[in-house]
């Protein structure tokens, strides 16, 4: 595969693995593949955030190709063998067990959020120090308490007069929308209400994706368990389960069918799940949305996330704002370069401004008075590349754009 993608180089801007790859191979004895050692690879797999952008949007030769490349799921099988050979280091199986630390955190949130607070330099460089975590990296900051038990209580009822009055939908809180920003979560389900959806909060678990980009797959197959178990049965009884973070709509969509093929529990899960902003745009095409929405003046910026964009099911956040009348959302195609956990790292945040740049300056080209992503982690990590690129903007998701021309949100 590497031969096929050094030959072709279509993803040279992408990410940076395919840069380290071709010096990697241009600089051996032979300039080719054969005077490599495989022991020289792992730069390479080590830059791989598994956005899935060459694979969706690059790559000549995926299936249906003869050649059957997908590069993602190769450095993903690379990282699985280093998992299972015990090679993962010790910080990066610490911050993948989320539903370890969250409550932890969120019981100790003023102390956690003072530690990781940029501001904070005793706190950050000892950070650096222990973990490897990059000073100058936003991190997540931890809400007081959990999401299913801030929210839970008084999730609204739904708008009978909503022309989808009827549905029902489990929304997935997601370990970021539980443990960290209620934010979102708060919005969608206000949203959702509005429109008639009676609205069940469930948070069983995490999704697993920090495990899948640490390669620990058997610790992804195990938490996916009782999450099944919990959510399935909601299926049965009619409901739709609605994720709020494109990465976990993913995993339930796509990767655990993969890890567990021939699973029928898994596959009837995966098919009642949505996409957050696909669940709007499915309610939109079938029923229509509730009356209300109103303009809100700017343009638009929207990022297509790249776990939304692997989806394989179009800007879904584009057709969703172009509900709200007058609105005129502007698509941007490029990697935040953030990758999940990857960009906290020190020897990747440089990086993952790099990479993300461009499309922090094509989210602000036009001077937009709205700039959205749908990934929680991405808008933070886009936040600070508009710093760096001298265009500061608040970064939101397009759910509370929806919230807010509804007039059931607040600007921020």
């Amino acid at each position: 595969m590497f031969d096929i993608c050094h030959g072709c180089r279509r993803c040279f801007n992408l990410c940076d693995s395919f840069p380290r790859l071709f010096d990697l191979i241009d600089e051996a004895p032979s300039g080719e593949l054969d005077t490599v050692e495989s022991k020289d690879f792992q730069p390479v797999i080590d830059a791989c955030t598994l956005c899935d952008m060459c694979f969706m949007t690059k790559c000549p030769y995926v299936p249906p190709h003869e050649f059957n490349l997908d590069f993602p799921h190769l450095m993903l099988r690379a990282r699985a063998v280093a998992h299972r050979k015990g090679e993962t280091r010790l910080i990066e199986r610490h911050l993948a067990e989320t539903d370890r630390v969250g409550p932890v955190a969120t019981f100790l949130s003023g102390a956690a959020n003072m530690v990781t607070d940029r501001g904070n330099s005793l706190g950050r460089n000892v950070l650096e120090a222990v973990a490897g975590l990059d000073p100058r990296a936003t991190l997540p900051r931890y809400a007081d308490m959990p999401l299913t038990k801030a929210l839970g209580p008084v999730i609204p009822e739904p708008n009978a007069d909503a022309p989808a009055f009827g549905r029902k939908a489990v929304f997935y809180a997601t370990c970021f929308h539980n443990y960290n920003d209620h934010s979102i979560a708060t919005a969608a389900i206000r949203v959702l209400a509005h429109n008639g959806v009676a609205v069940t909060l469930e948070y069983p678990g995490c999704c697993g994706m920090p495990k899948l980009e640490n390669g620990d797959l058997p610790g992804v197959t195990a938490g996916a368990v009782p999450i099944v178990a919990a959510l399935l049965p909601y299926a049965a009884q009619g409901y739709d389960i609605v994720a709020a973070t494109p990465s976990c709509a993913l995993m339930l969509k796509f990767e655990w069918p993969l890890l567990m093929p021939g699973n029928a529990e898994v596959k009837a899960l995966s098919e009642a799940t949505y996409d957050l902003s696909e669940y709007v745009v499915d309610i939109a095409k079938k029923h229509g949305l509730a009356a209300g929405l109103q303009p809100l003046a700017g343009g638009i910026s929207v990022h297509l996330a790249c776990h939304s964009r692997a989806q394989n099911f179009g800007p879904k956040a584009v057709e969703m704002l172009k509900l709200i009348p007058e609105a005129n959302p502007a698509l941007v195609e490029r990697c935040s370069g953030h990758g999940g956990k990857w960009g906290y790292f020190k020897g990747n945040f440089d990086t993952a401004i790099k990479v993300g740049t461009p499309a922090g300056r094509a989210l602000v080209k036009t001077n937009p008075a709205h700039v959205v992503t749908e990934c929680p982690l991405a808008g933070p990590h886009l936040e600070q590349v508009l710093e760096a690129i001298g265009q500061p903007k608040a970064v939101h998701h397009p759910i509370e754009l929806l919230a807010r021309a509804y007039g059931l949100e607040r600007p921020t």
